[in-house]
Formats: C-alpha cells, structure tokens, sequence
C-alpha cells in the first residue's frame, strides 16, 4: 500500500496514477445528487486502510458533478492521498443495468465495489469488506445500508429469518418464491443496525450471513462478476427498471456463492430515489418463470 495523506498540509501528496494497480476499484454511477455524492466521496477519503481506486460515471444532464464545489473538494481529498481518480460522463440514459456494465468495463482491480452516491461509509468499511471477501473466497460480500431514521422501529417479524453462515460460504440459488427469498425484509430500515447490535463481535471483526441480495454497497470478485456475464444482459431491460443488482448477485451466489456481514458500515443517506419507475423488475424479465430448484 503506497503512503497516504497524513492530514499535514506540510506534505506534497503523492500524485494520483490512474494506471497504478489497486485491490479495489470503487465503481460510484451518479445523476444529480451533488449534496449526497460530496458525502459519499467524504465517506472514500476516511477508507485509510485499503488501497482503492475512484471510477465516477455521471449522468447529469451537463456532466457537470465533479464541479460541484463540495464534489470537487472531496475529489482533491482523493487525489491528495494518492488514491487513482477517474472521472468520467455518461450522458446516454439507457438504465442502470447498462450504467454498471460501463463502469465494470472502465474496472481492472482484482475486487470492484459498487457504491451508490448516497451511501456514506465508516472509516474500515471496504477493508473490512476486503477481508470478508479474501476470507471466505465467495463471488461477492455485500454491506447492507442502514437508515438511521428508523433507528427506534424495531422490526422482529422481519428479522426473525437471520442466519448466519456456518461453515463455508457455499453457492445457493435465489429466486422468487424459493424460502432464501424472504431474507429480504433483512435489509429494511435499521434491521441491519438492529441486529448487529445483538452480535458479540470483535472491533474490525465481521460476521457472515445468508442473503436474498444486498443493495447499494457491495464489494465484487471482479473475476466472478464477469465470469457470469456482468451486467451484460441489459439489452433485455427497458432504460426505466429496477433490480439489476439483484440479478447480478444471484448469478454469482449460483456460482460462487455470496453474503453479506454485519456490523455494516454504510449509511443510507435517505435522499429522494432518482429511480422513480420500477414497474419493470430486471429478476422478473431475465429470469422470467424458470422453474427453481433450491440447492
């Protein structure tokens, strides 16, 4: 790992190298959200124990995001420590299926994280996330996204399907209406902030469990990720569509298995969705009425 910013102005930061390699590519697509991407990026900069590199793909109407006055300081935070920052525009709006397949194409570190740009992470989040990863060898690890406003809305109907992942991550099948689909009120409000609480689990320390799919943050095998073919089935889905992310994942948690850990470090900001139309369901449309198995 190369030497980082110290916080001391004193210092000259290393220049950023957008070619030198890195363990993880973090991979933000973004539209018109400045105020939560600044957050976002702020989160980046206090990831002092994992060397990332930065790829942003905009979709603003001007392609303007990364001159945004907070976007922009939050960005020479990055460069400053050393961090490779690429910055690019994407104007054509053909969905987010296709907007990740982009991003995955611009990635070459060995481990991608998807992040959205309202999800801000704690210090250690993705070397936590790395480590997960590296421990387990599964396809993917994913860091579910807490809203803090509903930190007094304790949910045990939702919670109550919780199991943690004994022995080997192994690979599973999800679909609708297989019993591993219903883990997904897992993931609602505060749930994960609920039940890492009733957790004994060490400072830095992660604890594995089953998922249905994770949103928003989650660290790839970029080698599985691609091995299944990525986001590449986006031709199939309308722009306007939901649940790319969990089509991904359940191709990967069929080859390579997938989890999710607790505690999670990341934060939903709670920001108005850009996705407003989810008529379209990508699961329902890639997968359509195959019958499932369960392993």
């Amino acid at each position: 790992m190369t030497a980082r910013w110290s916080g001391s102005w004193a210092k000259t930061p290393e220049p950023a190298d957008s070619a030198r390699a890195v363990d993880v590519d973090v991979l933000i697509p973004t539209v018109g959200r400045p105020a939560a991407l600044a957050t976002t990026l702020a989160g980046l900069a206090a990831q002092v124990d994992v060397d990332f590199g930065l790829v942003l793909s905009d979709q603003s109407a001007d392609g303007d995001a990364a001159a945004e006055p907070a976007v922009a300081a939050m960005l020479r935070v990055l460069e400053a420590q050393g961090r490779p920052v690429t910055l690019l525009t994407h104007p054509e709006r053909r969905g987010l299926a296709e907007h990740r397949q982009f991003l995955l194409e611009n990635a070459a570190a060995p481990a991608v994280l998807f992040l959205d740009d309202d999800v801000w992470l704690e210090p250690g989040s993705i070397g936590r996330m790395l480590d997960a990863l590296r421990s387990t060898g599964c396809g993917f690890v994913g860091s579910p996204v807490q809203g803090l406003s509903f930190l007094a809305d304790r949910r045990p109907h939702e919670t109550a399907v919780f199991e943690r992942w004994e022995g080997p991550v192994v690979p599973e099948v999800v679909r609708r209406g297989v019993p591993a689909f219903d883990r997904w009120s897992l993931h609602n409000a505060a749930n994960p902030t609920h039940l890492a609480a009733e957790l004994d689990v060490e400072p830095g320390g992660w604890v594995p469990y089953r998922i249905a799919w994770v949103g928003a943050c989650v660290l790839y095998d970029r080698e599985a990720l691609e091995t299944v073919g990525g986001f590449g089935f986006w031709p199939a889905l309308p722009p306007e569509h939901a649940g790319e992310d969990v089509v991904a994942q359940w191709r990967v948690m069929e080859r390579f298995g997938g989890t999710g850990i607790l505690p999670s470090g990341a934060v939903h900001l709670e920001a108005p969705t850009t996705v407003t139309d989810r008529r379209v369901d990508a699961p329902d449309v890639v997968f359509g009425q195959e019958e499932v198995i369960p392993r």
